[in-house]
């Protein structure tokens, strides 16, 4: 294992630098990213790659740099390094179940007589986020689109990311959530280029032309130079606040707060709500997520939550890792049942920690680096079915199907009712013309999905509800057998 061995001599490289500690003062001051006060070893690691671009040998000589005629320049470069961008479609399916159900309509309803809509979705990375939401006003306001005035504002830090957004194209990990109609309505389909080798999709201009988008330090919202104006019916701020200290954090909140209609709507992580902030917020308990309103705005009661069990599956080829079964024998073989998992083998990083780096990687728009770093360590995770599983998605992303197929039959091998590995795995197969064996993945899937609570929200499924992949799962078999299943 050579990766362990890389990541002491990050630490030991922090440690040794004597112009480290001050640079990363500097750092954290200008961007408030706090994130990174305990975090040397990363920090120093995305230094480093900036370091190397520019050809300097240590932190002062870096910091010279950030000082001289090129620090603007460089400055938006290494802020655009160090701040780690989600980039998938509908990220966190519950809280866009709670847009499409409850948030968006009462807002239409409510702005019906004006016919305006301002949302704000800041720390928006490459866009996806605000893209999500044109699609999904798109979706709700249908033909009466063209009598709205709707404005969908997308923020970020990072001027590279917002390049790559105003692009408005992505690759397969930013999609993993969509099925392949889905894809067709939204999307079309690019040919290969750099940054996108086997070729992409870029959204349609009915969605892309909804969205505008700035650069913008959230700090700004706090000492005085911001120059948004308020007024937003809904602001979303997801996954961006853990970069602040706590006090940020609660100045930041209620900045946005202030800038809200007075029925106005604000999401935010689901790991990031603080009591703070019910001295200027309501919170509203939604299916799946906690919203938060302007005070005495009147909140729903949540629903009851069901349990149920796990239905009988039809037979899907499974093959373990790490080949995967002839081909000829894909509709006699009988599902294997697993083997009882060998002793585990004590590893530096824990599977979850090593799939949290992964996942880093990819959803910065690294997936080959996400590929490779998986590689050098997934041998010794031989019996964790979230790795292969992924290992499929990032192989799909760079257009390795082969390999992505082995990955997914691996992962359902170890896990037989992993129902995103079915779904996957039914998806690749269709686009390959494996349509006997894509309908029975796609049936799988459908139907462990039926078989849970519709809100249940799928291991390993970005927040993918029950309900919605059951629904993507029946539109994808209807395509495959020309019937509705």
């Amino acid at each position: 294992m050579t990766a362990p061995i890389e990541r002491s001599r990050r630490v030991a490289s922090a440690t040794v630098d004597p112009g480290f500690p001050a640079l990363k003062d500097r750092v954290i001051a200008r961007t408030g990213h706090n994130y990174y006060e305990d975090k040397d070893d990363l920090l120093y690691d995305r230094l480093r790659k900036r370091m190397r671009s520019r050809g300097v040998a240590d932190c002062a000589a870096y910091s010279s740099l950030l000082d001289g005629a090129a620090g603007r320049e460089e400055w938006a470069a290494l802020e655009a390094e160090i701040t780690i961008g989600e980039t998938f479609f509908f990220r966190y399916a519950e809280q866009f179940a709670a847009l499409r159900k409850t948030i968006l309509p009462e807002l239409i309803e409510a702005r019906s007589e004006i016919r305006r809509l301002r949302i704000w979705s800041a720390g928006c990375s490459t866009g996806a986020e605000p893209y999500s939401l044109a699609i999904l006003v798109h979706d709700l306001l249908s033909e009466a689109l063209a009598d709205w005035s709707v404005t969908i504002l997308g923020t970020d830090l990072s001027a590279g990311a917002l390049a790559v957004a105003r692009e408005a194209e992505f690759g397969p990990w930013a999609l993993r959530t969509l099925d392949t109609e889905e894809r067709a309505r939204w999307f079309r389909r690019t040919p290969a280029r750099p940054g996108l080798p086997h070729g992409g999709y870029a959204l349609r201009p009915a969605f892309r032309r909804m969205v505008r988008f700035e650069r913008q330090n959230l700090l700004t919202l706090i000492d005085g130079s911001d120059r948004t104006q308020g007024g937003f019916d809904l602001i979303l701020c997801r996954n961006v606040l853990i970069y602040f200290s706590t006090d940020h954090v609660t100045r930041i909140v209620r900045a946005l707060g202030e800038r809200l209609n007075p029925q106005g709507w604000l999401l935010i992580g689901h790991a990031e709500p603080n009591p703070t902030f019910s001295q200027w917020l309501q919170p509203v308990a939604l299916p799946g997520t906690v919203a938060y309103r302007p005070i005495d705005t009147p909140v729903p009661p949540p629903p009851p939550v069901l349990v149920s069990a796990l239905p009988d599956l039809a037979p899907i080829l499974v093959a373990p890792p790490p080949e995967p079964a002839p081909a000829a024998a894909a509709s006699t073989l009988p599902v294997p049942i697993p083997r009882p998992a060998p002793p585990a083998i004590a590893h530096p990083l824990s599977p979850g920690d090593l799939l949290a780096e992964i996942r880093v990687l990819a959803d910065a728009g690294e997936t080959a680096r996400a590929w490779r770093r998986l590689h050098e360590e997934i041998d010794g995770y031989a019996t964790d079915s979230p790795l292969r599983y992924y290992e499929g998605l990032l192989a799909l992303d760079l257009g390795r199907e082969r390999e992505a197929e082995r990955a997914l039959r691996g992962a359902l091998f170890l896990d037989r009712g992993f129902v995103m590995a079915h779904f996957q795995l039914g998806l690749l197969l269709a686009r390959v013309g494996r349509r006997g064996e894509a309908a029975r993945a796609l049936d799988n899937a459908l139907r462990l999905a039926q078989g849970l609570p519709p809100e249940t929200i799928l291991p390993e499924g970005d927040g993918v509800s029950a309900a919605r992949l059951a629904e993507s799962a029946r539109r994808a078999l209807a395509g495959i057998t020309g019937r509705d299943a």
